[in-house]
């Protein structure tokens, strides 16, 4: 009798992992199949892990639907082709997994012999967090780029995991006014990993924050064709240890909201660590379109002529009403010799602004040990 009830109990348990197995299995599995040589389409269901040993060449936009998961390896590299067509988008409910490492980054760059800014979209991620895009209470809006859906009412929303990655030659342009950026987080949320990330060459912004509350750690912008990190729409994150060099226009644009600068739920940005060296021709910084409530420390600027720019009372009242009412907050900051005009704001609260003595990213101006290998260009 023990004898048979032994051996019901292995029969069991044998069934029982056998069932985990197959349930394990084919929530991996997927229909999509990624074809290396015309890399695009929808990815709609299951896992799809790229093979390092291969470079992937990416022909035409490539979405990572609700439900579903990209893996990217370390050492893996995208090649991109098709300028707006070919980007790389992720959309609610999905994943993606960079998994990167410091001596074999996760590079997207461009297919094309001699690579210049433009040349494909860029990363899109959309995620389930709040933004005051569209409303106040969890409201969605669609992306400017890729027109996936993003926003909500869940901060904690988790679209994976994003660590050294390096993308290349972005900012494929539809128009005048609408470009892609290296990488644009859209409502991204705070169980998302997003860290060791480089925009290279980006021929818009480097890497942009829309709404969310994902924060980003050990970031670097080098070269871009507009402001090299831009936060705007009620973004509500913590920004650390990033390095900003050779970008076109701003260092650091923080906004609240381009429609309403008021509007809520309200950017709340805590900035610390940074570095934003060599010439631009919007300052180190620019508090625009409301700004939104900043807190800075430990910021080091070089190289530019101006150290922070906002417009007038007039033409921007809520900006700055934010730094009269101390909700910008700049303690401390250095300005290098290049710097001949620290701040245009002209109101009446002359503590927001407290000079030091600052290592910013690390290094001052130089770069900061903790980029060395998977970067270039600094």
């Amino acid at each position: 009798m023990k004898k048979s009830i032994l051996l019901l109990a292995v029969a069991a348990a044998t069934i029982l992992t056998s069932c985990s197995s197959d349930d394990s299995n084919s929530s991996s599995s997927s229909t999509f199949t990624a074809d290396a040589t015309n890399f695009k389409g929808d990815i709609n269901d299951g896992t799809v892990t790229l093979d390092p040993t291969q470079t992937y060449n990416l022909t035409g936009k490539l979405i990572v639907n609700d439900g579903a998961k990209l893996v990217i390896p370390a050492g893996t590299t995208i090649e991109a082709s098709g300028g707006t067509q070919s980007y790389i988008a992720v959309a609610q409910g999905a994943k993606i997994e960079v998994l990167g490492n410091s001596s074999n980054p996760v590079v997207m760059t461009s297919a094309n012999a001699n690579p210049s800014a433009g040349d494909w979209g860029g990363l899109v991620i959309c995620g389930q967090a709040p933004t005051n895009k569209a409303g106040s209470n969890g409201e969605t809006a669609t992306a400017e780029v890729s027109e996936l859906t993003y926003g909500g009412s869940d901060a904690n929303d988790n679209s994976g995991v994003i660590r050294y990655l390096r993308v290349e030659y972005t900012g494929a342009n539809f128009s005048a006014t609408k470009e892609f950026n290296g990488v644009s987080l859209f409502a991204v949320g705070a169980g998302t990993t997003f860290e060791y990330v480089q925009s290279y060459h980006g021929g818009d912004d480097g890497i942009e924050f829309f709404g969310g509350t994902v924060n980003g750690k050990y970031l670097v912008s080098t070269a871009s064709g507009d402001d090299s990190i831009d936060f705007a729409d009620g973004w509500a994150g913590t920004g650390q240890y990033w390095y900003i060099n050779q970008g076109t226009k701003a260092g650091i644009e923080g906004s609240n909201n381009g429609d309403n600068g008021n509007a809520t739920p309200v950017t709340s940005a805590t900035l610390k660590d940074i570095s934003i060296i060599d010439s631009g021709s919007e300052g180190a910084l620019y508090i625009k379109e409301g700004g939104g409530h900043w807190t800075a420390s430990n910021i080091f600027v070089s190289g530019f002529e101006l150290g922070i720019k906002i417009k007038d009372a007039t033409t921007d009242p809520a900006a700055n009403a934010n730094v009269d009412n101390g909700n910008i907050i700049f303690n401390n900051i250095q300005f290098g010799e290049s710097v001949l005009n620290k701040s245009q704001y002209q109101g009446s609260n002359n503590d927001y602004l407290t000079e030091g003595v600052n290592n910013g990213a690390g290094n001052g101006a130089s770069a900061p040990t903790w980029s060395n290998g998977w970067t270039r260009g600094l």
